[in-house]
């Protein structure tokens, strides 16, 4: 094993994203509003919009762009 992949992983929190938040926030860090989203997704702008607000508190952050940042910083996307 690669020593610092060991390491990396000691101090990277693990993954609270789900399967779906996870391909909304990969969508999301493209930009685009929420409509853009669910289109892209095939989802409607309410689901989208509730994967949104569910990963602000998993990601300890204050907003949806925020949090898209908090996964990518933290190799969950």
């Amino acid at each position: 094993m690669d020593p610092t992949l060991a390491e990396d992983s000691l101090f990277t929190p693990a993954n609270p994203l789900t399967e779906r938040e996870t391909e909304v926030c990969q969508v999301a860090r493209h930009g685009g509003n929420i409509s853009e989203i669910a289109n892209e997704l095939h989802l409607s702008s309410g689901t989208v919009r509730n994967h949104m607000l569910s990963l602000i508190p998993k990601t300890g952050t204050g907003n949806r762009h925020a949090a898209v940042r908090a996964a990518e910083d933290n190799g969950w996307l």
